[in-house]
């Protein structure tokens, strides 16, 4: 099978009529599984079932040029999956003896369904509804909401402000342009402000941070446990994190 396809693909040429095809590229010892891009043309969106009997009819050609428990990242850029096609995909991968390991999507819906189910994800920008900025002015995306538990192994990255009802496993990490709102036990690396603004803040209930970071600055949580746990803020101020009870904090703190 040769290999091919491209990160940011052009748009498909609809007045020859060419179909939009499931892709697999082999890159940098990892395989790239490209799904075709929700289309704004009536009728020109490859429906779920076609993209599925491609990915199967791909995986189970003669020729493979991956070795057995490849990485997989998939790369389904605005097209909306659900948790049961990403299971799906992540089972029908599991036949073939590779291993999905990361998600990209410009979908917040997708991000979610990915994150739940414990796998790596990456929302990228594309054209999304925006409703914040940063403090040059940068518009962010929409916040990312993610009801579960963030095992180790696993990475989150978004462009916006991320918020986690549950805890957050050492070995794991979140990477938010945004703020970055943990409500639980934060334990494993938390980056808020990651294009570069140190206004943004990380808040858990339980502060233990493998390492936190804001911006391009740095610091981890006390060796020694407090000996009653409060929801803490980390913020910067006067070109350090700190880190304070909730209730000690003011956002006038991040204009000092």
């Amino acid at each position: 099978m040769a290999s091919d396809g491209e990160l940011q693909p052009t748009a498909p040429n609809l007045d020859a009529k060419e179909v939009p095809q499931v892709r697999l590229k082999g890159e940098n010892g990892r395989l790239l599984l490209l799904l075709p891009p929700d289309l704004e043309t009536p009728g020109a969106a490859t429906a779920w079932t076609d993209i599925w009997q491609q990915l199967k009819q791909r995986l189970n050609a003669g020729e493979r040029f991956w070795q057995p428990r490849t990485p997989v990242h998939l790369i389904v850029r605005d097209r909306l999956l659900d948790g049961r096609q990403i299971q799906a995909i992540n089972d029908v991968l599991g036949e073939a003896e590779l291993e999905l390991k990361r998600i990209y999507t410009s979908r917040r819906q997708t991000a979610v369904a990915a994150a739940t189910l414990g796998f790596s994800v990456e929302q990228q920008s594309s054209i999304p509804r925006l409703n914040q900025s940063d403090e040059s002015g940068q518009a962010l995306a929409e916040p990312l909401y993610l009801e579960t538990t963030v095992r180790s192994g696993i990475e989150i990255r978004h462009p916006g402000t991320v918020i986690v009802l549950g805890d957050v496993n050492p070995g794991s990490s979140i990477i938010a342009d945004g703020d970055v709102l943990v409500w639980g036990t934060l334990r494993g690396v938390v980056q808020a402000g990651a294009s570069g603004n140190l206004r943004c803040l990380v808040m858990a209930l339980r502060m233990e941070p493998t390492q936190i970071r804001i911006g391009d600055l740095m610091a981890r949580a006390p060796e020694t446990p407090p000996s009653q746990y409060q929801p803490e803020v980390a913020y910067v101020m006067n070109g350090s994190i700190r880190i304070v009870r909730r209730t000690d904090f003011s956002k006038d703190l991040l204009f000092s």
